[in-house]
């Protein structure tokens, strides 16, 4: 191998390498394209948009419910850490457009209450989860960092949820919320 050979592959063999790796590092989309549909259409809607990501992150906390007491599912230690990643992801993009919103001072005190109440419903049911009697320890292991990194979400989040909505009920007192705020540029209905 002459030394340009060399130094080209030694430039393209870490790009490669990256290149190959790369698909290994991506997570699934979360969302179905009814739902991605759903969502791109409710864009500069908070209340119908927000409510969105609730109902989505609901059914995958359902669905995983569902799963775990089929006695038929193969490998349901990799199934159910698959759904909390789904979840996971939902409820991080929920989380996302919440700060979007109070970025634009959006009025958003309608579905942070819808929010919170569905925090509470998601801890006790990802509790549930973590203290299932009967699961074999060996089994929990491979989903207990998944489950505890979405706990200790949903933990902290629904303490923010909480502060949030007491903060925007005191905006508007002070009126210091639009309720019409939308980006410049975006659609006038």
């Amino acid at each position: 191998m002459t030394s340009s050979s060399f130094r080209v592959w030694a430039c393209l063999g870490p790009i490669l390498l990256m290149a190959v790796a790369a698909p290994a590092q991506r997570h699934r989309d979360p969302f179905t394209q009814p739902e991605i549909d759903q969502i791109r259409d409710a864009s500069w809607e908070p209340q119908e948009r927000l409510s969105l990501y609730v109902k989505f992150a609901r059914a995958r906390l359902v669905g995983l419910e569902q799963m775990r007491s089929d006695p038929k599912i193969k490998d349901r230690p990799q199934q159910t850490h698959d759904r909390l990643d789904d979840f996971l992801l939902i409820y991080d993009e929920l989380n996302d457009n919440i700060e979007t919103y109070v970025g634009r001072k959006n009025d958003i005190r309608k579905p942070l209450k819808v929010i919170v109440d569905a925090d509470t419903e998601f801890q006790a049911k990802l509790r549930a989860l973590k203290d299932s009697a009967g699961v074999p320890p060996e089994e929990a292991k491979r989903y207990e960092f998944i489950l505890t990194n979405v706990l200790e979400t949903v933990d902290t989040s629904a303490d923010d949820h909480r502060k949030l909505l007491a903060e925007q009920e005191e905006a508007a007192k002070h009126k210091k919320l639009n309720p019409n705020a939308k980006p410049s540029g975006g659609r006038s209905e």
